[in-house]
C-alpha cells in the first residue's frame, strides 16, 4: 500500500498537476466558440513556393479548438518538390477521406491557433525523402473511412508520427501535447524505427515509454507524455509540451 500511495503521488505531481494548470490557464483564455469562428489562414510562417526551387519538407503541430486544446494538438506533414510552385499538406481528420490532400493552407492557423514547427528539411535532403514520405503516407493503415478515433487513436498525430517513423531520417519527434503519436497500428506493442535509433513500447498508447537518440527518454500515461529531450535538451511536460534548457 505505501508504493502504491507513493507510486499516485508520483504520477500526480508529474503528469496529472501540470494538465490541470494548464486547461486552468487554457480555460480562460479568449478562444472561437465554434470552428466557423476560429482563422484558418496562413500564420506567414513559410516562404512563398516560388522563392526558392529547393525541394521542401515540414512537420507543423498547432493546439487544437475547444477545450481539448489545452492537452492536445493536431500535427499535419508539408512537402514541396524541386522547382513546385506550390506546397502539398497531408492531414488526418475524423470526417470525411481522412487524409486530407491541401484543405488548408500549409502554415495555416489551426482554430486561430498558431502552427509550432516541428521539423523543417530543405534541398537534396527533402528531395531524396520526399519520396519515402509520399509512400508512408500511401501505406498509412488506417486511411480509409472510419479509421480515425480521437482518443487514444488512430488519430491526426497516429498519422505524423506513423511517417516519422517510418522516414527516421527526418529527425523529429511531435511535441508532448500531441496525443495519439504514441499509438502503434495494428495492435503492436514493440516497435523499432527503420534505422533502430528509437524504441517504443506502448499498450495502445495508453501506457508505455520511448527511449533513443529522437525521443530521448519518454514516459506515457494515458496518452500524456514526460520525460527529457537529450538530443536537444530539454524537458518533456504534459500537456504543456517541451521547455527547452
Amino acid at each position: 500500500m505505501k508504493y502504491l500511495k507513493r507510486l499516485l503521488v508520483v504520477i500526480f505531481v508529474i503528469y496529472l498537476l501540470p494538465t490541470f494548470a494548464t486547461a486552468g490557464w487554457w480555460a480562460i483564455q479568449d478562444r472561437p466558440a465554434r470552428w466557423s469562428e476560429a482563422r484558418w489562414s496562413s500564420a506567414q510562417i513559410l516562404p512563398q513556393p516560388g522563392e526558392s526551387e529547393e525541394a521542401a519538407i515540414y512537420v507543423f503541430s498547432a493546439a487544437t479548438g475547444g477545450m481539448k486544446g489545452a492537452v492536445a494538438s493536431h500535427a499535419w506533414i508539408v512537402t514541396k518538390d524541386k522547382g513546385a510552385d506550390s506546397y502539398t499538406r497531408y492531414d488526418k481528420v475524423g470526417w470525411g477521406s481522412p487524409i486530407r490532400r491541401n484543405h488548408r493552407p500549409a502554415d495555416a492557423f489551426w482554430y486561430s491557433n498558431t502552427p509550432q514547427l516541428v521539423a523543417a528539411i530543405t534541398g537534396v535532403e527533402a528531395e531524396l525523402l520526399i519520396p519515402k514520405v509520399e509512400g508512408a503516407i500511401a501505406a498509412y493503415p488506417y486511411a480509409e473511412p472510419g479509421g480515425y478515433t480521437i482518443f487514444p487513436g488512430p488519430n491526426s498525430n497516429t498519422f505524423v508520427a506513423y511517417v516519422l517513423r517510418t522516414v527516421p531520417e527526418i529527425g523529429a519527434v511531435l511535441p508532448p501535447h500531441a496525443v495519439g503519436r504514441d499509438y502503434l497500428p495494428d495492435g503492436e506493442f514493440v516497435h523499432l524505427d527503420a534505422d533502430g535509433r528509437d524504441l517504443h513500447v506502448t499498450l495502445r498508447g495508453l501506457f508505455g515509454f520511448s527511449a533513443g537518440a529522437r525521443s530521448g527518454i519518454e514516459g506515457h500515461f494515458l496518452g500524456l507524455v514526460a520525460g527529457l529531450d537529450l538530443a536537444n535538451p530539454g524537458i518533456k511536460v504534459p500537456a504543456l509540451g517541451r521547455i527547452g534548457l
